[in-house]
This record gives C-alpha cells, sequence and structure tokens, in this order.
C-alpha cells in the first residue's frame, strides 16, 4: 500500500491556509486551482514550489454531475473568491488549473473554462478529478476514487501512469436526498446534519444503500485491472464509516487521507506546475 503520509503533511498545511494564508515573498509565482464542485466551489493557491499558501471555499448549487447550470453563479462566485484571496494575500492571481469529471463532454470542459478564465485568471491546465488527487496522494499503483457531490470518478494507476478513468452520476448529493427523504426535511437541512459529526453515526444506517452503489461503482471499474487499493477522496469520503462500507463492497482495502475534500483543489493547482 502506498504511503500516505507526505499527502496527509501537504494536506494539513494546506486546511492550515484556509484561516491563515502564508506570507509569499515577491516575485514568487502564484498557481490557483479551482474546483467546480456540485456542493462547494474551492479555490487553493500554491506557490512555484508547490507549497500551499491560502484557500477559499463557498457552498454552491451551480453545477449539477459535473455540468455548470449556473454560469453566472459560478462565474459571481469564483470571482468572489479570487478577491478574498487576492486581497488575503496582498497578490494578483493571475494563472489557473481547473479539473473536470471523467468522460466530460468537450463542451462541458469549455464552459469550466471560461468560468475561470471569466474571473481574470487564464487556465493552462484542465485535468480529470480523479487524477487532479492523485497529484496530492501520490498513487503508483492502484485506484483512486473522487466521490464529490454529483459524481464518482475513478482513476486506475499502474507504474504511477492512468491506464483508465471513468465517472458516474453518484455522490454526495445522493446522500442528502436520502436523508431529506428520510427526515422529511428540506434539501439544506439534510446538508447541514450530514456534515454534523453527532448525527452523522445515527444517518449511517439511512445512507448506506447509497454507499453500496459507490462500491458497486468502483467495482464494476476495477474488475479487468489489477488492482490491490483503492484511495478515496472527494467531500463525501469525509462521512465516518463510508471506507469500510466500500470495502465491504469491493472485498479490497480502502485508504482514506486526512482531509478528503482538500484533495482534489490542492491537486488542481499542482497539476499547474511545470506548465
Amino acid at each position: 500500500m502506498d504511503n500516505l503520509q507526505h499527502a496527509d503533511e501537504l494536506i494539513r498545511k494546506f486546511q492550515n491556509t484556509l484561516a491563515n494564508p502564508l506570507p509569499v515573498k515577491k516575485g514568487k509565482k502564484l498557481y490557483t486551482g479551482v474546483d467546480l464542485g456540485t456542493a462547494y466551489i474551492v479555490l487553493s493557491v500554491i506557490d512555484e514550489d508547490g507549497i500551499p499558501v491560502a484557500g477559499a471555499m463557498q457552498f454552491a448549487q451551480v453545477v449539477k454531475d459535473g455540468i455548470v447550470v449556473d454560469y453566472m453563479g459560478a462565474l459571481d462566485i469564483v470571482r468572489e473568491l479570487k478577491t478574498e484571496l487576492e486581497n488575503r494575500l496582498e497578490r494578483e492571481l493571475k494563472i489557473a488549473g481547473a479539473a473536470f469529471p471523467p468522460g466530460t463532454e468537450e463542451g462541458v470542459q469549455k464552459t469550466i473554462t471560461y468560468v475561470v478564465e471569466g474571473s481574470g485568471m487564464e487556465v493552462v491546465t484542465m485535468i480529470d478529478e480523479p487524477t487532479a488527487a492523485n497529484n496530492v496522494l501520490g498513487v503508483t499503483d492502484g485506484a483512486v476514487v473522487d466521490i464529490g457531490g454529483g459524481t464518482t470518478g475513478t482513476a486506475i494507476l499502474k507504474d504511477g501512469e492512468v491506464v483508465y478513468v471513468a465517472d458516474d452520476p453518484t455522490g454526495g448529493t445522493h446522500l442528502s436526498l436520502v436523508i431529506a427523504g428520510a427526515y422529511n426535511i428540506t434539501f439544506e437541512e439534510a446538508e447541514k446534519i450530514k456534515k454534523d459529526p453527532e448525527k452523522q453515526k445515527e444517518l449511517l444506517p439511512v445512507v448506506k444503500p447509497v454507499m453500496q452503489k459507490m462500491g458497486s461503482i468502483i467495482k464494476k471499474h476495477i474488475q479487468d485491472h489489477d488492482v490491490d487499493v483503492i484511495y478515496l477522496a472527494g467531500g463525501t469520503s469525509c462521512f465516518p464509516g463510508i471506507d469500510k462500507i466500500i470495502e465491504k463492497e469491493v472485498n479490497i482495502p480502502v485508504s482514506i487521507p486526512v482531509n478528503p475534500f482538500l484533495v482534489t483543489p490542492l491537486g488542481i493547482a499542482l497539476s499547474v506546475l511545470g506548465e
């Protein structure tokens, strides 16, 4: 099994910068990763050495299953987060990378690019989400699965190279819909209690079937490949117990980094290095 120690250290550094941005020396280049998620839009900023220096996020419902359904809403949020980070860093953010679910049509990818460019940044890299996650995880052999708000994306790696990617429309939004139905509450209320540590143990039996479906999706994609371990990323992977449920479905060890929610946004920024 690949060692996640380095990945966890990098994720913790990024997590700390959300509240406390690092000072940046004048002249050092900065690169931004823009993650247009189904539930959150996240911006991550690294310096030219790959060190996380800042980050910001906002709850949003402008993307559905990887597709931007509210262009102006997405653009406004990215602009706001960019301005917030520029004020905190006292630097202009000019260069960016963005990401998309695997298998996304070229037109959908272009729309994501237009959102980021509309905020005033040049997009130099577009990368699929699980491959972006692996920029942080550093997996050489195995499967990286990004379970976001709208989709479950799978990337299979062999000798450090991505040999297969796929995406399916099942994610955290589906957990919230099930919770809303079971408790007869609004989707927004379900989103809130889903993230409440005191409620998650009670909610697990309710959302377990959706997690089992995620496991069956992953199993379908890895069955023709030699995969010994699965690494989870994405905000939905933060739900306690999801690793054990998926592990039981696929009958392969499942590993989760320290904060899977932050993995893909940081990996998008890292994708810009060397471009």
